[in-house]
């Protein structure tokens, strides 16, 4: 039955509009998407400034599974589901941590931090510790950025890796530290929340902060740029040029964008006067005018890279009508706090503009469950709702006429 009216909402879609009111409000629809999307995409999980030394580790909680991230005895990073092999208990129950061992608080199953079981107490000689090892979850870790996928056989990640790639390594984001992390409830449904930070149609009447800094135009040959835009871009592009930085739009399809776009003029950062957020700028930079590197890759993560610092921002759904938004600002590894930045200045910028995008996505979602809502147009400009709402509809279409993808197991 779920099927047959997915189906039926994607056959009453129509390209170019919202999507039909269920797709965003509904409990059963909520559940399909956590299985079509959630356990079948690449996500991303963390940086690894987040989990630096061996031991190290963060946990996330993606639908009904949680997970936990670490960096092994090798220094390499790796993922498990965060369920004892005993009895089921969650192991890791911090947002972060540092462990010699994983310990399950329960019966203290302990296993070691490449996820093998070695002591299970009061269990028989002839137990077989071997085939309780922590069932593992898929890692990719791209310049610095962690990527899990909980599919047992997941889907390529290469063609976005290698395309993102030389837009993100010149940041070096291995060479970084996390200056200041951030979570916040959104009352509102995922895809409302992706497609809220997806255009900037709503920036001028409601992101003061931002537009200090940032500019609204997505496109470099956006046909609405105004004049004056066109010459910050062409002086801009031709600094990068000398510098060997790419800027042009890779070609994502659906699934990716990345971009390198200016600063308003004067501007190099995201603070509240446009000046250096952090005076230690990133990698072995000395130019501190490089614009933004604008990353997004679905279902759930965008990202800035700037001269100064990073922020990378996490969506995960919670419920139909709830969402998770964590926002992580990294700086050089080597910048120090109170001398090189101060973490209110840092911060403040995304605080305010990820709490007003917080208000338009409830209040989005609201308006949406009124029996009055209809789909209705994307303006130009919002041609990236155009292209998740395509992705999206793709993906649903993939799960109701396919076998469900099964969790990594053994």
């Amino acid at each position: 039955m779920l099927n047959q009216r997915i189906r039926a909402l994607l056959d009453e879609r129509r390209p170019g509009y919202s999507l039909p009111r269920d797709f965003y409000v509904d409990d059963a629809i909520f559940q399909a998407d956590l299985e079509a999307i959630f356990e079948t995409e690449w996500l991303f999980a963390c940086s690894v400034a987040e989990i630096p030394k061996p031991g190290d580790y963060t946990t996330l909680q993606v639908g009904s599974n949680p997970v936990v991230v670490l960096r092994n005895r090798d220094g390499e990073v790796a993922a498990f589901h965060n369920t004892c092999r005993h009895r089921g208990s969650k192991i890791c129950l911090k947002e972060h941590g540092h462990a010699n061992r994983l310990v399950c608080p329960y019966h203290q199953w302990v296993y070691e931090l490449d996820g093998r079981l070695i002591n299970a107490r009061q269990m028989p000689a002839d137990f077989d510790r071997a085939s309780s090892s922590l069932a593992p979850v898929h890692v990719e870790v791209n310049c610095g950025m962690v990527y899990i996928c909980l599919a047992d056989e997941p889907p390529p990640l290469d063609r976005f890796k290698e395309a993102v790639a030389p837009y993100i390594a010149p940041h070096m984001p291995d060479r970084t530290k996390v200056a200041f992390s951030a979570t916040i409830i959104e009352e509102a449904n995922w895809k409302l929340v992706i497609e809220n930070n997806r255009e900037c149609y709503h920036c001028a009447g409601n992101h003061p902060e931002l537009l200090v800094t940032l500019v609204e135009f997505a496109l470099p040959d956006d046909p609405l740029v105004k004049r004056q835009f066109q010459g910050l871009m062409d002086r801009s592009t031709a600094r990068w040029d000398r510098l060997g930085l790419p800027h042009r739009p890779a070609d994502g399809g659906t699934e990716f964008r990345c971009i390198r776009l200016p600063f308003n003029d004067g501007c190099l950062s995201f603070t509240m006067d446009g000046a250096l957020a952090c005076n230690k700028l990133l990698a072995d930079f000395t130019e501190p005018d490089l614009g933004s590197v604008r990353m997004f890759r679905v279902p759930g993560n965008w990202n800035h890279f700037l001269s100064d610092h990073i922020i990378h921002f996490r969506v995960l759904p919670l419920s139909a009508n709830r969402t998770a938004v964590k926002t992580t600002w990294l700086v050089h590894e080597d910048a120090v706090e109170g001398v090189d930045y101060d973490v209110r200045r840092l911060t403040e910028v995304w605080i305010a503009t990820n709490d007003e995008d917080r208000i338009l996505a409830e209040n989005n979602h609201r308006g949406i469950l009124s029996k009055a809502y209809r789909p209705g147009p994307y303006a130009p400009s919002e041609f990236m709702l155009t292209n998740f709402a395509d992705w999206y509809a793709g993906k649903m279409a993939d799960f109701i006429g396919g076998p469900r993808a099964r969790l990594a197991a053994e």
